[in-house]
């Protein structure tokens, strides 16, 4: 078989793409030279529909620890930016550059709603709100194409980044998101944001935003909790949390976010992240088979992609039986589980994981 036709065939027959048909997007959770000067980027877009690509400080970390290509162009970097921070950035921007190339076409077809690469600020700056705007704004300018998002965490500084950040006519993608509280705070800051431009008479078309709600990391947590009692009650909860937060978004964007919309305004979309199955108990596609629905994008990493290539199901899960969700909710409050207070505990988790991946990765460019 030539190779077009095994192109061809494979395009066909990707257990990828029919999600496209039912609304959601996938996104690849992995960024590298290796994945673009290879090819396999460019395939995986085309054969399986991928319609974005996310990054953080610990893929960039695995990527240039690894990627000899990267290792190569240390040396002239070293010489060129004597500060870590700007020779990584020198060092990865141009990649971020090319895969918002490589996704440009499906960015202006699809009306600047899908084709977006996330870069994200410096993990230093969680906390620091004024410093997360400056850097969003610099980013932006650097990588200088539409479909970029820059990613913020979603802390209370961030939060608070964001509605400027937006106000500004920048693409967010709004990270670290743990709680039904965290959603709606991040949902409120960008609300603003897109208001305060329509009051100023600026435009609010043309600026696009996700909210990446982490999914297997909360399962994680909530079934070490259980009693054995309540074992029919492990690897539920981020699913229903997540199917709720959907119900909850659709109610929003149809009154809400209503007058926005009519102006010409872009809805934030739920972006579902952290959705390898980290239990190896568990299907390992089930973050990916049970939280498909419309308007929204699944980021996920390699492994994942290509266990739903190989096995995975498509069909709409993720608006199917709300009254059960609410059930397992219910439930697990009822032993004694504080989603919220988990969420917070993830948050700060997953900064203290960015901020050492973060540290690391700097290590390696020195």
């Amino acid at each position: 078989m030539s190779n077009a036709n095994a192109t061809t065939n494979a395009s066909q027959s990707s257990r990828l793409k029919p999600i496209a048909a039912l609304g959601q997007q996938i996104w690849l959770d992995n960024l590298s030279r290796e994945l673009l000067d290879s090819g396999e980027l460019s395939r995986w877009i085309s054969d399986d529909g991928i319609a974005g690509v996310t990054s953080n400080p610990a893929i960039f970390y695995n990527a240039i620890r690894t990627d000899p290509a990267y290792q190569a162009a240390l040396p002239a970097l070293r010489t060129a930016h004597a500060d870590p921070e700007a020779r990584f950035e020198a060092l990865v921007l141009p990649d971020v550059q090319r895969a918002c190339d490589l996704l440009a076409p499906l960015y202006c077809e699809s009306q600047g709603g899908a084709g977006f690469v996330s870069f994200e600020v410096s993990p230093s700056l969680a906390h620091d709100a004024a410093g997360t705007i400056a850097s969003a704004k610099r980013l932006w300018q650097a990588i200088a194409r539409p479909n970029v998002m820059i990613k913020i965490p979603a802390t209370p500084a961030g939060i608070e980044a964001l509605e400027q950040v937006i106000f500004a006519g920048i693409n967010v993608n709004v990270t670290l998101i743990f709680s039904a509280s965290q959603v709606q705070q991040v949902r409120a800051a960008h609300g603003r944001g897109l208001q305060r431009r329509l009051d100023a008479g600026l435009p609010v078309d043309g600026i696009a935003s996700v909210a990446s709600v982490f999914i297997s990391r909360i399962d994680t947590v909530v079934d070490a909790q259980l009693p054995d009692s309540a074992a029919m009650l492990r690897g539920k909860a981020a699913i229903a949390a997540a199917k709720i937060a959907y119900r909850n978004w659709q109610q929003d964007t149809q009154h809400a976010f209503a007058p926005l919309a009519q102006a010409g305004a872009q809805a934030q979309l739920l972006l579902w992240a952290s959705t390898g199955t980290k239990n190896p108990a568990y299907r390992d596609v089930m973050y990916v088979e049970q939280l498909i629905g419309s308007e929204t994008v699944n980021t996920v990493p390699d492994s994942t992609l290509a266990a739903f290539r190989d096995h995975g199901e498509a069909r709409a899960t993720l608006a199917l039986d709300m009254d059960g969700a609410e059930s397992v909710l219910a439930q697990l409050a009822g032993h004694g589980i504080d989603l919220e207070q988990i969420g917070a505990s993830l948050l700060e988790a997953g900064l203290k994981q960015f901020e050492e991946a973060f540290a690391k990765l700097l290590a390696l460019v020195e």
